[in-house]
């Protein structure tokens, strides 16, 4: 009987394009190698996350909704003997550049959301999507199915390049410089994969912002901000460098205040290979580009991209581009057309109209926020939704870095029946960009960093806000909650009016959750500031917290003043006054519910919390060199099993070289990169130097390598193939017994 797996390549045969498929066809095989115990844990998850796979956090087998996890049980394991548990399911995320999305994804992503997880897919602060409690032995027919409809998970997570983020509206903004859509998308799709970009510290962030006033894409708070800009006719842009939340926020720096079009790629590609070089590769605490400039400085920082941009090799890419970038145009599917109101009035729709729909500065048209409570979104309201956006607009939808969806180019005439169809579907509820439409990370739910319950607390604001309605003053309605599980900035709390962060507290002999309760910061201007923490505050008294400041702001500011310029005003003293006293909690036995967190009904506790996943361990190009080979020694006993011997005699000797050539690269010892210029470097610098030698046979493994290259093209038949395999694979295991040997020299030294 066929796998899901199997099924699945075979139904898309043809269909998927041709770099996704073998990319999907490789992770696939690295997941066997893995369950059979012939990968090294350290690597595999490395792998694994740079292909968006992710563990997530189980509590005692328990979801905080009640339902039960199932565990994953292999058949081995190489860390812990067979027949023991390798892993549960996790979350999967996916790679959606600047949010664009159509409508066939949209039911795509319904799907697998409904086949493979539980039915609801999360949209995410970098206009990701995620899918969670998805089994590893599924994530390659899911992306089979992902890439079927032109979607990527490659390097959603690890120690990569990101998912390069967008305004939600550039190419309708009424304030942009220009639309910065097809810059997004070309250098997403640049760095994707490239060879500069594999061998980083820790992750590296990128956004387009189309003007600076506006929080857009958040240019700020990301190792590469670029900011769209024209001089003298010319589009560019003021980029910034070394932005970054976590732990330790820092705002970003300009490197340039306006880089040509033309110079977007070879500059970006310039900068990772700079952070590649001298970016933190041990401790992943000071691994962010911001470190790096931190510790040489932005001057010397430019001189040294300066100087990569001059030695870079030229590549068609960096312009090839350029030329399409006119064409690369949005239309509405119906003319633009003004709303017409008859009948009588609808307050609700008067409601969702006045905080949902943007005039775009096409006349006629409109972009309509979907509010997305928690980001979260059912397969269902997905199918509905790209119904929707066949029905009015030409499939133009976007995700935002708010967790919220934005369909565009909507003619205003047809807001009314929108609106009613989006009531159908549960997808109308107004508030979106206000007070009510809160930010948060998945924190304790399923992130093995989670502290706190953020999302239990956002949840709960929510419900409190919206009780109030319309009672609420419009100063009050305009600002920003945001809310993360711990210090580490997932819900963006840095950058909010009021934001919240995730830590505990021992009283009374127990371990209660609290948060941080951070003010100052600054949304607009693209992330313009960040806020500070004043004080920890028992997460039940956070709804309380939010209630004090906000009558205070409200009884306290000047006019026109807003919530920033307030709290910069009266002080962090003054601040933290408010809030003081609320830092009480009661014992145990006179109020139990402090003991309890947000959505979870039992007692609260830290044991749940387990080693993040962000970006993995530092793999070193070399280990992944020859887990590549491994994979690919593991594919010629497919082929040999699939009866193409000529194949599978290939890819034995190509995983030879590939694992010679990793060494070579790995001690820096140039070479021809043809097959015999690999031969010739890797017998002068490790045969005859006698580094390959196995103390109980010699070189006899390097042999092996030596003699598949002088008879590669010859034809093999079955026995002949399956011994190249097998000799590929000792001289794959002696390459990885050569590089444990001279790395412990090295060290030893």
């Amino acid at each position: 009987m066929k796998t899901s797996n199997a099924l699945w390549k075979e139904c898309l045969q043809g269909r998927l394009p041709q770099a996704l498929a073998a990319e999907v066809d490789k992770f696939e095989s690295e997941v066997l190698l893995k369950k059979q115990g012939k990968i090294d844990d350290k690597v595999f998850a490395e792998t694994r996350l740079r292909r968006g796979s992710y563990g997530q956090r189980y509590d005692n087998g328990q979801r905080h909704d009640g339902r039960e996890t199932q565990k994953l049980t292999y058949p081995s394991d190489n860390t812990k003997g067979p027949g023991t548990l390798w892993d549960a399911p996790g979350m999967q995320r996916i790679k959606i550049p600047f949010g664009g999305l159509n409508a066939t994804q949209l039911e795509t992503l319904g799907e697998l959301a409904e086949e493979y997880s539980d039915g609801i897919a999360h949209v995410t602060t970098r206009q990701d999507f995620q899918l969670h409690f998805i089994h590893i032995e599924d994530t390659p027919a899911l992306m089979r199915r992902l890439a079927a409809a032109g979607i990527t998970t490659r390097e959603a997570c690890g120690n990569t390049v990101r998912n390069v983020t967008g305004c939600p509206i550039a190419g309708v903004c009424r304030t942009e410089a220009f639309d910065v859509t097809p810059y997004a998308k070309a250098l997403a799709y640049f760095l994707l994969g490239h060879p500069d970009t594999q061998d980083f510290g820790r992750k590296f962030k990128i956004s387009f912002s189309g003007c600076s006033e506006e929080a857009c894409a958040l240019a700020h708070i990301h190792d590469i901000g670029a900011v769209a800009e024209v001089r003298e006719g010319r589009r560019g842009f003021a980029f910034y460098v070394g932005g970054g939340l976590g732990t330790v926020p820092q705002q970003a720096k300009l490197l340039s205040d306006f880089v040509p079009e033309e110079e977007l790629l070879p500059l970006a590609q310039a900068i990772c290979r700079v952070f590649a070089r001298l970016g933190e590769k041990k401790n992943r605490n000071t691994a962010r580009l911001k470190f790096v400039i931190q510790k040489i400085g932005l001057q010397e920082f430019q001189r040294l991209v300066s100087e990569e941009r001059k030695v870079l090799t030229p590549d068609a890419r960096w312009t090839d581009y350029l030329k399409d970038v006119p064409a690369d145009k949005e239309e509405g599917r119906k003319p633009g057309a003004l709303l017409q109101i008859s009948g009588p009035a609808d307050a609700g729709f008067d409601r969702w109209q006045s905080t949902n729909v943007y005039r775009q500065k096409q006349a006629g048209y409109a972009t309509v926020t979907i509010t997305l409570p928690l980001g979260d979104i059912t397969a269902d309201q997905l199918r509905a939704l790209a119904d929707i956006a066949r029905k009015y607009t030409t499939e133009t939808l976007r995700t935002t870095v708010e967790q919220n969806m934005v369909l565009r180019w909507v003619s205003e005439a047809d807001l009314p029946a929108l609106y009613a169809d989006l009531q159908a579907a549960e997808l109308a509820q107004p508030g979106a960009g206000t007070i009510v439409d809160i930010v948060s990370c998945p924190g304790t739910d399923t992130c093995k960093l989670g502290i706190s319950s953020s999302r239990g607390l956002a949840a709960e604001l929510r419900a409190r806000l919206l009780a109030k309605g319309y009672e609420l003053d419009e100063a009050i309605r305009g600002l920003h909650i945001k809310i993360s599980g711990c210090f580490n900035s997932c819900g963006q709390h840095h950058v909010a009016d009021l934001g919240f962060y995730g830590v505990n507290r021992n009283k009374n002999g127990y371990t209660v959750p609290h948060f941080q309760v951070v003010l100052g910061g600054k949304w607009e201007e693209n992330g313009g500031a960040y806020g500070l923490a004043i004080g920890a505050v028992p997460s039940k008294r956070i709804p309380e917290t939010v209630d004090r400041i906000t009558s205070r702001y409200l009884e306290e500011r000047n006019p026109g003043e807003s919530f920033h310029a307030y709290a910069k005003r009266i002080g962090k003293a003054a601040l933290k006054a408010m809030i003081d006293d609320l830092a009480y909690v009661p014992p145990h036995d006179a109020d139990r519910s402090f003991y309890i967190d947000w959505s979870d009904a039992r007692e609260y506790t830290i044991g749940d919390i387990g080693i993040g996943e962000c970006a993995g361990e530092v793999v070193t190009p070399i280990e992944f060199q020859l887990t590549a080979c491994e994979r690919e020694a593991f594919e010629a006993q497919l082929a040999l099993e699939a009866g193409d011997v000529g194949k599978a005699a290939r890819t034995a000797y190509e995983a030879m070289r590939n694992a010679a050539a990793g060494l070579l690269n790995w001690r820096v010892i140039p070479f021809d990169p043809t097959p015999e210029g690999i031969m010739r470097a890797f017998k002068g610098a490790f045969y005859d130097s006698e580094l390959f030698f196995d103390p109980f046979v010699g070189g006899k493994f390097a042999q092996y390598y030596f003699a598949a290259h002088e008879h590669r093209n010859e034809t093999y038949d079955g026995e002949k193939a399956h011994r190249l395999i097998e000799e590929a694979q000792l001289f794959i295991e002696a390459a990885h017994a050569c590089y444990g040997k001279l790395s412990a020299q090295a060290v030893a030294a």
